[in-house]
């Protein structure tokens, strides 16, 4: 074979392997973008599971404690229900707040509470109010300017999350101050009354029922 034959057989040689090692290169592009598909399956699954925490996070944003069973679960007395009411309102739907509902009334503070704009109310349940003796609970529901002193004492010019109660002091709208503590889901107002069911929602309150009833210290 002549010099100049030689030199054809490679040229011919090296055309038919050059498509292949071109595909060869392809593929291994194609595997790489697989592998960027994948891990952007896999940044995209991450997003999932933080949406996720983020649903979990949005959980313990909830109402919390034993007596939210008592809450109605449909109607104006359920959670959604009251969210939709102004407090006072979204209290009179509620089965374990008739007596503060009734109090709420007696002082005319029906219209003061709902007209209010981001406050939060430390609700008695009617349990509480039936701690006090009868006598006494029915002299201050006939004495308006007390029970406008405890009713107001029982708010709070302004939104408390759970996160707030952990060690706070407040002044109420009766204008002395109450102090909260506690963790998780267990919190006191004034070192006594239990939060029974907290965060509660309403229209333009949050609302922590509590088992007693707060007195002003003045």
């Amino acid at each position: 074979m002549t010099t100049r034959t030689r030199r054809l057989a490679v040229a011919l040689a090296t055309a038919a392997v050059l498509p292949l090692a071109l595909t060869a290169c392809s593929d291994d592009s194609g595997d790489s973008g697989a592998s960027d598909t994948s891990a952007k399956a896999s940044a995209s699954s991450g997003s999932d599971d933080m949406g996720g925490s983020g649903s979990s996070a949005s959980a313990m944003d909830q109402p919390f404690g034993a007596a939210c069973s008592a809450v109605p679960k449909n109607g104006a007395g359920s959670f959604d229900g009251m969210a939709q009411d102004p407090v006072a309102t979204a209290a009179s739907h509620n089965p374990v707040l008739s007596t503060l509902v009734t109090a709420v009334k007696k002082a005319g503070l029906v219209d003061t509470l709902n007209n209010a704009q981001n406050i939060t109310v430390f609700a008695p349940t009617d349990d509480a109010f039936a701690k006090i003796p009868k006598a006494t609970l029915d002299k201050v529901l006939g004495d308006k300017a007390e029970l406008t002193k405890i009713l107001t004492y029982h708010v709070v010019g302004k939104r408390l999350a759970p996160k707030d109660l952990t060690k706070g002091s407040y002044e109420t709208l009766e204008k002395s101050r109450l102090t909260t503590a506690g963790s998780g889901e267990t919190y006191t107002v004034d070192g006594s009354a239990k939060v029974v069911c907290g965060n509660v929602r309403t229209a333009n309150a949050t609302v922590y029922i509590v088992d007693t009833v707060l007195m002003p210290k003045s």
